[in-house]
């Protein structure tokens, strides 16, 4: 089945934990960046890889203009943390580029990080422990 979702729309698809994105160009078009091939053009089937294919349809988008077949940008290299699919997508859709989904990963490994530290730390365990020793204390009373 071909959606032909509306030029500027946003295009998701499930790959791996995370989600890809695509901006449409409107006629069965969809720019977006893989590893492989970079910023590239391809079709919505192509996009969607079998998987189910999300559209969020941006009715009064301010920077549909940058859409226009002159400055759509092809050919600039992919890096996962400075030129992915949302780097991508949202250069091209606001402006501006930024990747949400990799800012929430590098916020949730570098708590997870900080919390391994500070729990194997001897003095975070001693007073985890005091603090547990204290309440079984206060437990066994009533």
């Amino acid at each position: 089945m071909t959606t032909y979702a509306r030029a500027g729309d946003i295009l998701s698809r499930r790959k791996g934990l995370v989600m890809h994105r695509g901006v449409s160009l409107g006629d069965g078009r969809v720019l977006h960046n893989t590893p492989f091939r970079g910023e590239h053009i391809c079709s919505e089937a192509e996009f969607r890889n079998g998987q189910r294919m999300y559209v969020s349809r941006l009715e009064r988008h301010p920077h549909r203009a940058v859409l226009r077949e002159s400055n759509i940008p092809t050919g600039r290299s992919y890096n996962l943390l400075t030129n992915n699919c949302e780097h991508t997508v949202s250069r091209v859709t606001l402006g501006k580029s930024q990747s949400p989904q990799l800012r929430s990963m590098l916020v949730g490994a570098g708590m997870a990080v900080a919390t391994f530290a500070l729990t194997r730390h001897p003095a975070a365990t001693a007073a985890a422990y005091a603090f547990g020793h204290k309440l079984a204390k206060v437990r066994s009373k009533f």
